[in-house]
């Protein structure tokens, strides 16, 4: 029975808000005033509802969504309604909420919540009536208290609008619309009709929540910043959209472009604990110098260029920090050409002063920490995060220690092969094409110790000697000595590296042929081989690029055994004795890591170099890197390409971009994009077949930019 006399807002809302009966919450008395608001009343654990209703416990885990799949079964169809028509009563019940927990805000913004709650009854009355046609009974599935739980703490009304209206209601406009023409594909036209007066009726709902919104934040700043700022965890802008943006019915609703392009590269976990990720290029340089290490202005501007690396080394759900984030307009680029968007998170006080307050993002679960490398950087970067990692047991110690640190020196790296050599020696035997135990580096902890070994290298008829610092920047920690004699400046440089204990390793400088490396993953029990590139490096050896071939996965770069094959008395078995050469060093070195304590990405660079005597011989190792390296990174970027793609990671910086003609970084990116776009194909994810992407922003590049070339043919190197 309809009450023939108004009935005050305030019981209006009790009643639906508490009543454990359907009919209750669904019942419209017709007139109602709000004369007498009342008290502000305390959030409910949870709303009344019948107890077919009830929330499921949370440790039953996420609900299966059925998704747009199998829609012409009628089963499934009633399916997704129940899913809809549980969250149109949530949003009926967290709208009778925010009546009563805001008695005094203003009498205008009351009166548009009542006719959107009104709306949001009645849409739940229409799924309640449409699933029935199709054998489903409302309350039969367990249904989420999500929504409850995420927008029920509202401080303020502000938190209502951003929390339900443009958030909740905001990725109806998706899902309405997109369920809406799947209903429509499989002939169901008359719940098609009713999602599509649905879709309506909620950009009105968005419309009404923005108008307010505005009018409550700060003027002088973005509705994307005022909105992204007012969310509070686990509510992000990723709950505001579907799987499909509709950026009409945004349009529609008020929403400026800004606020659209901004939601469309927006990413966060919406229930998976994410990982963390972080480009720190320079453990190195802080292991060897500590806290008094800086790496300049040119090297700290090419980790500014790359800081969002680490992004095509993650998943959607996965966060990478970074100290400015990316452009929207470039993040929508990546994004076209097929590449998921992570969260991007500023660092800020928490992360550069230990002694701050951790952040809100410090303070959620992850998964596991993925820095490029683990080191005293990292480890000060990441402590904040520490306490809440729930993907892995070691502790904080665990993850970096000086034995971990001794991995990165060269003087390992070296170790490692002399060992490997000998013990491979009375294992098979003489190989001519593998390279001799003289010509491996050799440690020195002292000048006179260095000069020992560059006379006693040359005495054996190496006329060219290279001294690297066993721990230090790439690129500035090698000296190439030439001349018979040293100079004054070299042995300065020699002295100045073997300073406070540091050492340098001294080896014969070997006229290179082809580099290249193994990219790899060590595990609690395994080390894994992920793929072997191709090294690019310019005349001094300084690195330009990786190059990856369709079956880089399981073999080594067709040059590397056609060179060392290249002989009248190679054996005929000699590719499948490299690559047995190569599983027999991993397993060498899965032992050594072990025993190490060490977790995480490999790389190993070699080398085939031109003997005196003219013939190719193989240098298996030259670095171990027990971190991320580019290789890896373009080993991961070759999962987004189609079978039978050939890949090339280049760095390009101001030196190349002149010889290549080009006066700046995005006159670079506008001709990559005329003459080599992006082509993409297969199903049900089209990858990369042709074309080039800039993997970093060209706008913003100080001195160096990443691209990525795809080609169905072997791509020349720069």
């Amino acid at each position: 029975m309809v009450p023939t006399q108004a009935m005050e807002l305030r019981e209006f809302a009790e009643n639906i808000l508490f009543a454990t009966r359907l009919d209750e919450k669904l019942c419209d008395p017709g007139l109602i005033t709000d004369e007498h608001p009342g008290p502000a009343l305390a959030t409910p654990e949870s709303p009344g509802r019948p107890s077919d209703l009830q929330f499921k416990d949370q440790a039953q885990g996420k609900s299966r969504f059925p998704g747009v799949a199998h829609l012409e079964n009628a089963a499934v169809r009633g399916r997704v309604l129940h899913f809809f028509a549980n969250h149109e009563l949530l949003a009926t019940e967290l709208m009778a909420l925010v009546l009563l927990r805001f008695p005094d805000a203003p009498p205008a913004f009351r009166r548009g919540v009542l006719q959107t709650l009104r709306d949001e009854q009645h849409h739940t009355r229409l799924y309640v009536d449409r699933m029935r046609a199709f054998g489903i009974s409302f309350g039969e599935l367990p249904v989420s208290g999500f929504f409850w739980r995420a927008v029920s703490r509202m401080e303020n009304p502000m938190d209502y609008v951003a929390g339900l209206s443009l958030t909740f209601e905001q990725a109806n406009l998706d899902f309405a619309m997109q369920f809406g023409q799947a209903f429509q594909q499989v002939g169901d036209s008359e719940t098609a009709t009713l999602l599509d007066g649905i879709y309506h009726d909620e950009i009105a709902h968005v419309a009404y929540g923005l108008k307010w919104f505005r009018r409550w934040k700060n003027p002088d700043e973005s509705d994307w910043s005022a909105y992204s700022r007012q969310l509070k965890f686990p509510l992000s802008p990723r709950r505001a959209r579907g799987m499909l943006l509709n950026t009409a019915g945004r349009q529609a609703a008020g929403l400026d472009p800004e606020f659209i392009a901004n939601l469309a590269v927006f990413s966060q976990s919406k229930g998976r604990t994410p990982n963390i990720h972080l480009f720190n290029p320079f453990t190195e340089g802080h292991i060897a110098h500590g806290r008094s290490f800086s790496p300049g202005k040119h090297p700290s501007s090419l980790a500014v260029d790359l800081a969002n690396l680490p992004q095509f080394l993650c998943d959607e759900d996965d966060v990478v920090l970074v100290t400015r984030r990316p452009a929207v307009a470039f993040l929508s680029g990546l994004k076209q050409a097929g590449f998921l968007i992570p969260e991007f998170v500023e660092l800020d006080a928490s992360q550069k002063n230990p002694e701050a307050p951790p952040a809100h993002h410090a303070q959620r679960k992850v998964g596991i920490l993925r820095p490029w490398a683990w080191g005293p950087d990292s480890m000060e970067i990441l402590r904040p995060h520490f306490v809440h990692v729930t993907g892995e047991s070691r502790r904080p110690e665990e993850r970096f220690h000086p034995g971990l640190a001794a991995l990165y020196s060269k003087t390992w790296s070296a170790q490692v092969l002399r060992e490997f050599i000998a013990q491979r020696r009375l294992s098979h035997g003489p190989e001519d094409w593998l390279c001799p135990e003289s010509v491996v580096g050799v440690a020195a902890a002292s000048p006179d110790a260095a000069r020992a070994l560059i006379d006693s290298i040359r005495d054996r008829g190496h006329a060219r000697v290279v001294v690297k610092e066993a721990l230090g920047l790439a690129g500035s920690n090698a000296l190439r000595l030439w001349e018979p004699t040293l100079s004054q400046a070299q042995l300065r440089w020699i002295t100045t590296s073997l300073q406070n204990g540091r050492e340098a390793v001294v080896e014969p400088w070997l006229e290179r042929v082809i580099d290249f490396s193994a990219q790899l993953e060590m595990g609690p029990k395994h080390l894994e081989l992920r793929g072997f590139t191709t090294l690019i490096n310019d005349a001094r050896g300084q690195y330009e690029g990786n190059a990856a071939a369709p079956d880089h996965r399981q073999r080594l770069p067709t040059r590397v055994t056609r060179l060392l094959s290249d002989s009248p008395d190679a054996p005929r078995d000699l590719p499948t004795r490299v690559h047995s050469l190569f599983h027999d060093l991993f397993q060498f070195l899965q032992p050594r890591l072990a025993n190490a304590g060490f977790l995480g990405p490999l790389g190993i660079d070699a080398f085939v170099y031109r003997a005196e005597d003219g013939r190719c011989r193989l240098k298996p190792v030259v670095e171990i890197n027990p971190r991320h390296t580019m290789g890896r990174l373009t080993v991961e970027l070759m999962r987004h390409t189609c079978p039978g793609t050939h890949g090339l990671f280049r760095l390009v910086n101001r030196s190349a971009l002149r010889r290549e003609g080009f006066i700046d970084f995005p006159a670079l990116a506008r001709s990559l994009a005329e003459h080599h776009p992006l082509q993409r194909a297969g199903e049900p994810v089209a990858r990369i077949r042709e074309g080039a992407v800039c993997l970093t922003d060209p706008d913003s590049a100080q001195v160096c930019l990443a691209v990525f070339h795809a080609s169905r043919q072997p791509l020349p190197s720069p």
